[in-house]
């Protein structure tokens, strides 16, 4: 051991860290591959979410999101988000990103009890999420393991929004589907 540090902390912690950088890359490559896509209407982003707005009664505010795949749908502030690749391209993926993020807003509309709780977390989860591996490391190096705790316990947050979160997103894909 060096300052503390068990080997058997990596039994746990790489594993899940390949796992989070193996989904990013698939969806970032998917995402890619999608958005060379033309789909059948022939309409871009920005023109489906309307279309399906219009065809839902969902009265939403459309605004800008920089970055890419940075789409989102805001329920506190009724605001759907769209990238500018997905807003302009007539693609498969730009399609898919707007009824996916539109379904939220079904969600939203419906009350959909997991979208209110995750909604509820996400507060918490964006200062604990990044707070609690600092706390972990400053815990290991000190050999300070209640520090370390508190840490995995901060962290355990973020463990907990994405059990919320997984439900809500699979129900906003279904959502989607059907409204296109």
């Amino acid at each position: 051991m060096f300052y503390g540090w068990n080997p058997m902390y990596w039994v746990f912690a790489l594993p899940a860290l390949l796992l989070a950088l193996l989904a990013q890359a698939l969806v970032q490559s998917s995402y890619r591959r999608y958005l060379r896509v033309a789909n059948s209407s022939g309409m871009t982003g920005l023109e489906v979410a309307r279309r399906i707005m219009r065809t839902t009664g969902l009265d939403l505010v459309i605004e800008g999101a920089r970055g890419q795949l940075t789409d989102h749908y805001d329920p506190r502030g009724k605001v759907l988000r769209l990238s500018q690749e997905v807003a302009t391209h007539a693609s498969v993926a730009s399609a898919a990103i707007v009824a996916h993020e539109l379904g939220h807003a079904q969600q939203d509309a419906q009350g959909y009890l997991p979208l209110r709780v995750r909604t509820g977390l996400v507060p918490v989860v964006n200062f604990t999420s990044w707070l609690g591996p600092i706390l972990f490391l400053i815990g290991m190096l000190l050999n300070s393991y209640d520090l370390a705790w508190v840490g995995v316990l901060a962290f355990s947050g973020a463990v907990l929004f994405a059990l919320v979160t997984l439900p809500v997103e699979i129900n906003a894909s279904v959502r989607g589907l059907r409204l296109l």
